[in-house]
């Protein structure tokens, strides 16, 4: 979200968390975390809005900041096309005139995508110590599943389950997809835990952010799952 208000509103941003990595050249107040943000710093800035997100914030703070007076706009994405819809939403909100030509490109490229050609089962760590996965529910999931890739806890009950390793190993999936966000898996660090599977590195941030990355997404992805096949 921060990415995509600085690139389609350059200046209206006056705090980020201190996560918020792009664009790499953002200039602004940092905030603290999304787990905890500093209240007190945010309600002083004075922002006409704050962007928040039903997943990564916690609602005590929004609270806090609602009290203070503060606009608050609680994002839900679960989706590709709730991401195109929520982040019109946000966009709109900070000040947009309509939908900026990256967000347009992204909903297009996505639209276009072909029913894939045949699917693979997947498990998606997100961390490891202990191992969590993609359940139910979730922007990657949707993602995954739309370049033909389904993820083996779908229907689970949790949308972040942690499961162990062994059982993650008995489901014998097609795929063993690591990103590196938000735990770091590489080459050094992950596979060897999934002996005799193939093993898809990919970006978290075509993964699992909904902004700018969106347009590219599809074909970063799509290479990076080629890649484990070879």
């Amino acid at each position: 979200m921060t990415e995509a208000v600085a690139r389609t509103l350059p200046g209206a941003l006056v705090g980020a968390t201190g996560w918020c990595s792009r664009p790499e050249e953002l200039d602004v107040i940092r905030i603290g975390g999304t787990k905890n943000p500093d209240v007190e710093r945010i309600i002083a800035l004075a922002p006409d809005l704050v962007i928040a997100n039903e997943e990564e914030n916690r609602a005590p703070d929004l609270d806090a900041l609602r009290a203070a007076g503060l606009d608050v706009l609680v994002t839900e994405v679960r989706s590709v096309p709730q991401a195109v819809a929520e982040l019109d939403r946000v966009l709109i909100a900070c000040g947009a005139a309509g939908r900026p030509g990256w967000l347009a490109e992204a909903a297009e490229t996505w639209a276009a995508l072909p029913e894939p050609a045949e699917r693979r089962t997947a498990v998606v760590p997100v961390w490891r110590r202990p191992w969590m996965v993609l359940g139910r529910d979730t922007f990657a999931g949707d993602v995954l599943a739309r370049l033909g890739v389904d993820h083996v806890y779908a229907h689970h009950p949790e949308r972040y389950p942690r499961v162990p390793l062994d059982e993650l190993r008995a489901r014998e999936p097609d795929l063993v997809v690591l990103p590196d966000e938000p735990y770091r898996f590489t080459a050094d660090d992950g596979p060897e835990a999934f002996p005799g599977l193939r093993c898809a590195l990919v970006s978290g941030r075509h993964l699992t952010w909904y902004g700018p990355s969106l347009t590219e997404a599809p074909r970063v992805l799509a290479g990076a799952l080629r890649a484990a096949r070879r």
